[in-house]
């Protein structure tokens, strides 16, 4: 099974913050408790130093930069994304999108005081869990074969489709995909069904992301107790006895909780 990168959604929008433009500009990475007063020295991007801003409760995790504006390079964004998981590492992070700057550390603590308890909020929500990952594909050399071998409504179509003298039409295509298509969500539908059942009980929640491709049949986002990682794997293990090997999972993670905070910040 393979680890590998995936990002956001539950929406708590926060108010946008007043511009203020004295002192040096601060790259904002995520949002953390007021407790956690740490420095990462050469963490952040360009190596710089990694540092919290604090206002009561609720803390930004930042580092100085010389411009307004990064291109979203494999370097840079590794950079953002290793910050926000060192510092999941150690209590609860809200992350921020790729390339937000704010204009000094007074505009930041402006940020925090504007968006005080929709943070605070999502922080209680995750704290002390971590995402996890579960995506699930069909592991066959054709998609569209595997399922007229195993629905007979569609072998039918096609037979009768592709039967015809003249050849099919665009309409006989259309319909042979539609029926296709509607075989491919209900099957999708009953398969995340069953996982969820045994994984619901383990994880304090579940998001349904779309599938990327024809072939992944679910892709789950699980918000999970730190504690609790070695239920969560044992249910994976769990769950996919319950399938034929047609079918590959593959989980991953810990991951900083993106997909179950959002942090929209206007500067």
């Amino acid at each position: 099974m393979s680890t590998e990168t995936r990002d956001i959604a539950r929406t708590t929008t926060p108010r946008p913050a007043a511009r203020l433009d004295s002192g040096p500009a601060r790259y904002v990475y995520g949002i953390t408790y007021g407790s956690m007063h740490r420095r990462y020295v050469g963490l952040g991007l360009d190596g710089a130093t990694v540092y919290a801003i604090g206002l009561g409760p609720i803390a930004a995790l930042v580092s100085n930069v010389a411009t307004k504006r990064f291109r979203p390079e494999r370097g840079k964004l590794a950079a953002h994304h290793g910050v926000i998981k060192r510092c999941a590492g150690e209590g609860a992070v809200l992350p921020v999108a790729f390339g937000t700057i704010a204009d000094s550390d007074d505009a930041v603590r402006e940020i925090l005081e504007k968006n005080r308890e929709a943070f605070l909020e999502q922080l209680n929500g995750v704290r002390g869990k971590v995402e996890m990952g579960l995506r699930v594909a069909w592991d066959v050399p054709n998609i569209f074969e595997y399922f007229v071998k195993h629905h007979v409504e569609l072998a039918a179509l096609r037979d009768h489709v592709f039967g015809k003298q003249r050849g099919p039409s665009h309409e006989d295509k259309i319909e042979l995909g539609r029926l296709f298509d509607h075989l491919l969500g209900e099957e999708r539908e009953a398969h995340t069904e069953k996982v969820e059942d045994i994984l619901s009980a383990r994880c304090a929640e579940i998001k349904r992301n779309p599938p990327r491709n024809e072939r992944e049949v679910m892709n789950l986002a699980c918000l999970v107790e730190r504690e609790a990682l070695k239920g969560f794997e044992d249910g994976v293990f769990a769950a996919a006895r319950l399938f034929d090997n047609n079918f590959a999972f593959d989980f991953n993670g810990p991951w900083a909780p993106y997909n179950f905070v959002s942090v929209a910040l206007e500067l």
